[in-house]
């Protein structure tokens, strides 16, 4: 039986084999696909058009339907640009076996605002985090050196916690019980350093550090890896492949090696939840497993609908068998703040070029 992620496989194919907007739209149903809450197979079997699913026109439909009449099976792995993904559909009937896991998410500590490149409002973004009965959220609107993703400098982020304080004020005016937290998800060069003013840092609840260059080398980047891990200002290395579905690879490294050097600053490096992006994945989770290292739950949400994305990394944790205790996510507020002010307390590394004294 054809799953979701087979589907995306075969529309992968299908678009190298197209040109122009055809081949266009057989790309962008591929990436849809994994945002597909029931398996085609079944809307096919109810007798349902599949127009209902994202990204599917009427002559992608016919397409479709064709390979799951042919019971289309796939012969071979995909190109590893496109392994190792799961489908949202997939992940809800993983996380259906275990309800009491996603019950143990209390926030979501990646997404981005106005303030940036996202499209809702620090206050549309928690309410989307309260009506999933959040504990927390981080804003993490990118730093300024990322200028194509409207990256934010130091003014701007004292602004924006100006904004952030108002609406935690009229959250709990309101009875409610969310903490919008001070974040930033600041752009790393390859030496693994950040691109504001510690001082700008040091009132922050949260730092992620993030590449966001030099993304398609083919060479070993472990030393950027540990360098970033030992930069003193950031707790999470968000997205640390920077692989993109059919898109980008992602970067190389001796990851146990990384792994435990994050185990042993304590850091956590994070499960991106994006459907594109879905990294770490499963095969690198296990590794993280091994090495006893934290790891952080992030939707990279853009819109507020895209807080739904969260089960992604869930079902990925999961799969991967993390304990609960490693997941930063499944920590209450306060564990949190504890767990970075250690972070704080502990004596910043000043080899090689992460030379920066907290303040």
């Amino acid at each position: 039986m054809l799953s979701n992620t087979d589907v995306a496989e075969l529309l992968a194919r299908q678009a190298q084999q197209e040109a122009g907007t055809l081949s266009r739209a057989f790309r962008r149903a591929s990436r849809s696909a994994f945002l597909w809450p029931e398996n085609v197979v079944d809307v096919v079997a109810q007798n349902r058009s599949l127009t209902e699913l994202r990204g599917i026109g009427p002559f992608l439909e016919k397409q479709i339907r064709r390979w799951v009449d042919q019971h289309r099976q796939l012969t071979d792995r995909p190109p590893a640009i496109r392994q190792d993904f799961i489908s949202l559909a997939d992940a809800r009937q993983l996380l259906a076996t275990k309800p009491a896991w996603s019950k143990k998410l209390r926030g979501d500590l990646q997404m981005h605002t106005r303030w940036s490149d996202g499209s809702g409002t620090i206050a549309e973004m928690a309410d989307a985090a309260r009506e999933r009965s959040y504990e927390y959220i981080a804003i993490t609107d990118h730093s300024k050196r990322l200028k194509i993703a409207g990256g934010i400098d130091e003014r701007a982020l004292r602004e924006q916690a100006l904004e952030i304080a108002g609406t935690n004020q009229s959250i709990s005016r309101e009875g409610g019980n969310l903490t919008i937290l001070r974040s930033i998800e600041m752009n790393l060069n390859p030496q693994g350093e950040g691109d504001m003013a510690p001082k700008s840092l040091s009132g922050l609840d949260l730092v992620l550090g993030s590449f966001h260059s030099s993304l398609r080398r083919i060479d070993d980047q472990t030393e950027r890896y540990l360098a970033a891990l030992r930069n003193p200002h950031i707790q999470i290395l968000a997205h640390p492949r920077g692989r993109i579905y059919n898109f980008r690879l992602g970067l190389k490294a001796d990851w146990p090696r990384v792994f435990a050097e994050a185990a042993k600053l304590d850091k956590a490096l994070e499960i991106d939840c994006y459907p594109d992006r879905q990294d770490l994945n499963l095969t690198l989770l296990k590794l993280a497993r091994s090495a006893g290292t934290r790891l952080s739950l992030g939707t990279d949400a853009h819109h507020p609908w895209q807080l739904g994305f969260i089960q992604l990394g869930l079902a990925a944790a999961l799969r991967a068998k993390i304990p609960d205790e490693r997941i930063v996510n499944f920590m209450s507020i306060q564990q949190i703040k504890c767990w970075i002010a250690g972070l704080h307390e502990t004596k910043p590394l000043t080899s090689g070029l992460n030379k920066v004294q907290l303040k």
